[in-house]
């Protein structure tokens, strides 16, 4: 009997660990809205990594810890940082309570320049071959700030993003969208071009 109660209790504590681990690691989240068409579409399911963007802010971390360091200092990602063109689950600025799915076009500290629709990233053309139905606005020079990103959606006559509201800082974001599960002909890996790995 001893032995019985001691592996349900051994299971119990490993599906704790694996539900914590599985909650802190992956989020689902549904698309709303047109402005990621033709990427992923309105009612498609994702998958969020929320792991691969963990970072550690050393000012939080000098605020807790007793010793304190004047010297600036940047965010350490153990994996990495968002990457231009990932496709981003965040919350957005103005109301955190909802959430935003996006693709990354600026890194903290680029300028970007949109003319007649094409986007230029310190100056450079970007190369986006997940835009269909390109559109011709115009947005004047602008640098992203230290701790943003600036975002934008594939469907750009259709997206609310950066060039509307601002830059997202990087306390906002929940993670990268990595699998599309449903509809399950969508069912795919997503990478930065939107196509499958």
């Amino acid at each position: 009997m001893r032995a019985l109660i001691r592996e349900l209790i051994e299971t119990v504590i490993l599906a704790l660990i694996i539900f914590l681990a599985l909650q802190f690691s992956v989020q689902n989240f549904r698309v709303e809205g047109s402005s990621m068409r033709p990427t992923i579409v309105e009612g498609q399911y994702l998958l969020v990594n929320k792991l691969v963007y963990f970072n550690l802010n050393p000012r939080d971390v000098r605020s807790v810890l007793a010793f304190s360091s004047s010297a600036k200092a940047e965010r350490v990602y153990p994996f990495h940082a968002p990457e231009r063109q990932d496709v981003i689950i965040f919350h957005f600025p103005r109301d955190p309570s909802r959430d935003f799915v996006k693709r990354v076009i600026g890194l903290p500290g680029d300028t970007i320049e949109i003319d007649d629709g094409e986007v230029f990233i310190n100056g450079t053309k970007l190369d986006e071959p997940y835009i269909t139905k390109r559109d011709s606005g115009d947005m004047k020079l602008l640098t992203v700030g230290e701790d943003e990103y600036f975002v934008m959606g594939d469907n750009r006559r259709a997206s609310n993003d950066s060039r509307d509201w601002g830059n997202v800082p990087t306390s906002n974001i929940v993670g990268r969208a990595w699998v599309s599960y449903w509809p399950l002909d969508r069912l795919r890996t997503l990478t930065a071009s939107g196509g499958l790995f």
